[in-house]
């Protein structure tokens, strides 16, 4: 049995959908944040322990390893190799324990590798479970972010690309589902990609943390051994041997408020991608979105006819699955009774979930963006019928002609009902206006009228 000790289970057997009909679409993520990686990032800590403590207190019995012992600590610490995984859950089967399963399993190793009785004696050393754990999450949650930020930043370009390719098409406006001022289909989508980079930059800048300071935080153990070692230096430089940041304050856990505000910080950007996926579905709707039909695809099981906005459906749905997950996560991991409970423990093994229902949503969004192409005859025909919010247009200039009661006379000209060019400009030569102030007007159409929306869209 090898750490791929789950992929013999079919995927129609698979409990969650994020192991079964998305399978192929989590498989990045499975490395990272299923059991098998958690395991094998405990073991790499583990080694990368007993490898910074053997040569930063060479006091120790056992500290000055033979070169075998090294290069084989070395290697768990980097790749701990195909069958680690499964090793070490044969390990807990017996005792019973996750973590001391993985401290048996290096012992086992760096014994083999002809390590002595006090060098194993080092294998977590002044240890408690959750120094290896809280490690081992932080490091595989950086990973995972680096993951889907590439992924994200993928989408980013397409909705670019996007922006550009349409900065200059016109389309009427909708607030409060109505007819409004006139936009661009690139501005539109120009929109979200400030808000994604915004909300990216925030998940980015979260700090990832660790702690490594024993039972309950306070170096008890490691005093009680060697009072005369600086406990506290040596597990800042370990800490951040690991690329992370030092917390200096704990409990028997690290407080896993930098999780909350890392899982905080992904559900916000899952909160713009799911306002896309809306919009994108409401354009299509409308018909200003065609989408290209996939050869052999069934839109529905009795109407031949029908193309559906599935990716952007399943990818809505997806979002608000993981959104769910990471708001518990951010509400409850920071929560532990006294100096620690165990409820995070179960919490924390469903990280990959949620990441994995957010990798679903990300890669749902890649393929209802790749067939769609914007429909600019449909755009035309609404625009053609919306000369009312032409209104906007001419009640400003009149106001900034000084002409007293510029809305009002729009409000009373416009409101419900219909207008059009011929209406319009019979209205605007009636007004109180400079003859060169009345022609500006009466060229106005509403395909024209989108302010800077083109420049805004091709500046993105």
């Amino acid at each position: 049995m090898t750490d791929s000790f789950r992929d013999d289970l079919p995927a129609v057997l698979a409990l969650s959908p994020v192991d079964g009909r998305y399978r192929a679409a989590t498989e990045p993520l499975r490395r990272l944040m299923s059991e098998a990686g958690l395991i094998r990032e405990r073991v790499r800590v583990e080694a990368a322990w007993l490898a910074h403590l053997a040569g930063a207190v060479r006091q120790l019995p056992g500290a000055s390893l033979p070169a075998a012992v090294r290069e084989r600590a070395r290697e768990l610490a980097e790749e701990p190799g195909q069958d680690c995984a499964s090793a070490v859950k044969a390990i807990e089967a017996r005792i019973n324990h996750d973590v001391k399963a993985v401290e048996y399993y290096v012992r086992e190793q760096l014994a083999a590798a002809g390590a002595g009785a006090a060098t194993l004696e080092l294998v977590h050393f002044g240890c408690t479970s959750e120094d290896i754990n809280n490690i081992s999450y932080a490091r595989l949650l950086r990973e995972a972010r680096a993951l889907l930020d590439d992924t994200l930043t993928a989408r980013i370009a397409t909705l670019a690309e996007l922006a550009h390719r349409y900065a200059d098409l016109p389309m009427l406006a909708r607030t409060h589902g109505q007819p409004a001022s006139p936009t661009t289909l690139g501005k539109e989508i120009a929109n979200f990609i400030a808000r994604l980079r915004r909300a990216g930059g925030r998940w980015g800048a979260v700090q990832i943390l660790g702690k490594w300071n024993g039972a309950v935080g306070n170096f008890n153990a490691h005093q009680a051994a060697l009072p005369e070692v600086d406990w506290d230096a040596l597990s800042a430089s370990f800490i951040e041997a690991q690329g992370l940041a030092r917390n200096a304050y704990t409990t028997q856990i690290e407080p896993h408020d930098w999780i909350g505000e890392y899982c905080d910080a992904l559900c916000a950007i899952n909160v713009v991608l799911l306002d896309l996926c809306r919009d994108f579905w409401g354009y299509i709707s409308l018909g200003y979105l065609r989408q290209r039909a996939t050869s052999g695809e069934v839109g529905s099981s009795t109407m031949p006819h029908k193309v559906n906005p599935i990716d952007f459906e399943n990818a809505e749905g997806n979002l608000g699955l993981a959104n769910a997950l990471l708001r518990h996560f951010a509400e409850k991991l920071p929560v532990s009774r006294w100096q620690r409970d165990l409820t995070d423990s179960t919490v924390l093994r469903n990280l990959g979930v949620a990441l994995g229902h957010t990798l679903i949503a990300w890669r749902s969004l890649a393929r209802g963006l790749g067939k769609v192409d914007a429909d600019p005859a449909r755009m035309s025909a609404d625009l053609e019928g919306a000369w009312e919010v032409l209104g906007e247009a001419v009640q400003t200039v009149l106001r900034a002609a000084g002409v007293p009661e510029g809305y009002e006379r729009l409000k009373a000209f416009t409101r419900g009902r219909a207008i059009d060019a011929r209406s319009l400009a019979e209205f605007i030569e009636a007004l109180p206006l400079p003859g060169e102030e009345k022609r500006r007007l009466k060229a106005l159409t509403p395909a024209g009228y989108t302010g800077l929306a083109a420049r805004l869209a091709r500046g993105i």
